[in-house]
């Protein structure tokens, strides 16, 4: 009976927008790596997706009130988790972000997204009051604060980013205070230039060449460039699949990860850009409105925090292969290469599918 039900109460639209995006990034990133050293990126990739599918599923088939009262244990764990990455995880790119399991190499601040979101929904929906006072904003702000340092240190400026993007959606909903607002956009503001110094010599380059990418060309501007050349060259209709002449030349750099969109963008043109914003947008409306129909207030913060997550990755990663955000590292969900990417957000949408099935339950 149990299990009668989990088939029939599961979100198959949310399911079904979910795979046709995945792929979409699947061919997205055969056309990519055609030729290339990364030319098996494809299948691994089907092969993520997959297990995604499995690891939905799980999630889906448990109790999120069970998973909400441990968020407090998997939060100890991931900074444990977090911690154990800096002292002997694996380093690559200029940084160190990777433990391995097995034959795999997992990026475990991508996984941190869920902790928070379901410590974040746990600590909200307890609170008795209607609007946050300036202890609950302390202690939120330290709670993802503590992850956030540690992921900067590795160093990962565009995952630690996405946490805030879970912490913001969260004390908005749970009533926010225009003074607390105010003062803490006034205290960002002050902490801008320390922010600065903390910045890592590529990171301030990347800023520099957002504001002004023909500065350095050949340097830190060229990312920017080339993208940008990309995603006009695929006119209304594209060049086709594996016809993009920047994609296949190789002039667009790791075209099947950060700058996928771009890739995309060039061989399947503007007609094809506004198709997959339109499958973002539907996959977003469909976890809101299981946020709009869940059971409880720690059901309505977890999809909430879910699309809120969804969406900045959508509106950084698009925007900065456009030249409109600076270069972070944010994957576009559910196309970019990585098996870690990709499990992290089928557990955020299953987590989303686990509020859905529950509010059925008597």
């Amino acid at each position: 009976m149990a299990k009668y039900r989990t088939v029939r109460d599961l979100d198959w639209p949310l399911l079904v927008f979910t795979l046709v995006i995945c792929a979409v990034g699947v061919l997205q990133i055969y056309s990519a790596t055609r030729g290339t050293r990364w030319d098996e990126a494809w299948w691994k990739q089907s092969l993520w997706v997959l297990a995604g599918v499995l690891v939905m599923w799980a999630v889906s088939s448990i109790d999120y009130h069970t998973l909400l009262g441990q968020a407090f244990l998997y939060y100890f764990l991931s900074v444990g988790a977090l911690v154990a990455v800096l002292l002997v995880g694996h380093q690559a790119y200029g940084g160190r972000r990777w433990l391995g399991v097995g034959p795999a190499q997992l990026q475990v601040s991508e996984f941190v997204k869920i902790v928070l979101l379901l410590l974040m929904a746990r600590y909200l929906a307890e609170l008795k009051t209607e609007r946050l006072d300036i202890r609950d904003l302390l202690k939120l702000g330290g709670l993802v604060g503590i992850p956030l340092v540690l992921v900067m240190r590795q160093p990962d400026l565009g995952t630690a980013l996405t946490y805030l993007s879970i912490l913001g959606a969260g004390v908005f909903l749970a009533g926010l205070r225009w003074k607390h607002v105010v003062a803490m956009v006034l205290g960002a503001a002050l902490l801008l230039p320390l922010a600065w110094l903390v910045l890592q010599d590529y990171q301030k380059a990347r800023l520099a060449s957002f504001l002004d990418p023909t500065r350095d060309p050949r340097g830190s501007g060229y990312q920017v460039i080339q993208s940008q050349i990309a995603v006009g060259s695929g006119g209304m209709w594209g060049k086709g699949v594996t016809r993009g002449s920047q994609t296949q030349l190789r002039f667009l750099p790791v075209p099947h990860t950060d700058f996928i969109f771009s890739a995309f963008a060039e061989e399947h043109g503007f007609v094809g850009v506004v198709v997959m914003l339109g499958l973002y947008f539907v996959l977003l409306m469909q976890i809101m409105q299981n946020a709009q129909m869940a059971p409880d207030r720690g059901g309505m913060y977890i999809c909430m925090g879910a699309g809120a997550l969804l969406l900045f990755h959508v509106l950084v990663n698009i925007g900065m292969v456009v030249g409109r955000m600076p270069v972070t590292g944010i994957p576009l969900p559910l196309m970019s290469y990585g098996g870690s990417s990709i499990l992290s957000f089928f557990l955020v949408l299953g987590l989303v599918n686990n509020v859905r099935r529950w509010r059925f339950a008597s």
